[in-house]
């Protein structure tokens, strides 16, 4: 194998594990289907492995495979990023784009500002902004689609780093005629009666509430599932249940046609900052993004 071909081949080799197929990794590559497997045979020739198991159309990667595609993926992140990165030390450098994964909450609640200084800083950089699920957020990472996610993590796999940046207390909502609106302290015991408007049951909302109510042993009671912070704060406020949210979604309006109570008692904070794969090279773009996201904004 001729170690001119070598960077042709892992190419082929690693958009094929992306993609799943190798027709998929040709149209990536703008090449034809023949010419990516014949680089793929030949890195395997050169190797002296099996690199896929073929299912069909389908390529799954053996174990050579993934060990192979976990040390080349960072070395020709970063041969591919060379001319950025050279123009970014010895030039100017302020186009190409940065691509985000977020939530919908974090997109209206916590990317206004970092967004609004970024632009202001770095006008000719396209942000692209990806609203998704926690989920498909990580998949679009695992899958580089994205540069990074912003969010929040409870949980972080093995393959994921998690920069917690912003922390946010939890915080009960309810309209300004409620009967516990007339109490100023509130614990769990008066809580527990009061029908909650919760996201449902799959979301880390829903599954942290129960578990503080079952450390306290006491019953809760689910009147409304509804996703979206937005939803839930409107639903609240027409008396139709109570609920528990994190403080980054609570604005002065929403204080003006609601009563919000600190939960820090009793809930954990939640922290938001900057998820990305383990090992992965950023762009330049990407790096002076993260580079502005500042605590400061949020009065951290």
């Amino acid at each position: 194998m001729y170690k001119g071909n070598l960077l042709k081949h892992l190419r082929a080799f690693i958009q094929t594990a992306r993609a799943g197929s190798v027709s998929a990794a040709a149209d990536k590559l703008f090449l034809s289907q023949p010419s990516v497997s014949q680089q793929i045979r030949a890195l395997e020739d050169g190797l002296d492995t099996v690199l896929f198991e073929r299912h069909g159309p389908r390529m799954q990667l053996t174990p050579a495979g993934k060990a192979l595609l976990e040390l080349a993926r960072p070395l020709v992140d970063r041969l591919d990023a060379l001319p950025d990165d050279f123009a970014r030390r010895y030039g100017s450098l302020d186009s190409g784009e940065v691509r985000i994964a977020a939530g919908e909450s974090t997109i209206m609640h916590l990317l206004p500002a970092l967004l609004t200084r970024f632009r202001r800083k770095h006008p000719g950089i396209f942000v692209h902004l990806h609203n998704v699920s926690g989920a498909d957020g990580l998949g679009m990472i695992r899958n580089d689609e994205v540069d990074f996610a912003v969010g929040s993590m409870l949980e972080v796999p093995g393959d994921i780093d998690y920069q917690p940046i912003y922390h946010f207390n939890p915080v009960l909502i309810m309209s300004t005629d409620h009967p516990l609106s007339r109490k100023r302290k509130l614990n769990l015991a008066d809580i527990s009666p009061y029908g909650l408007i919760l996201p449902p049951r799959r979301r880390t909302t829903y599954q942290l509430v129960d578990l503080v109510f079952q450390k306290h042993r006491l019953p809760f009671r689910v009147t409304l599932e509804v996703g979206g912070w937005e939803v839930i704060k409107r639903y609240v406020s027409l008396g139709l249940g109570i609920s528990i949210v994190t403080s980054i979604c609570i604005t002065t309006a929403d204080r003006e046609r609601l009563l919000v109570r600190d939960m820090s008692d009793y809930f954990p904070q939640r922290s938001y900052g900057v998820v990305m794969r383990r090992g992965a090279y950023l762009s330049p773009q990407a790096e002076r993004f993260i580079d502005l996201i500042s605590p400061e904004l949020f009065g951290e």
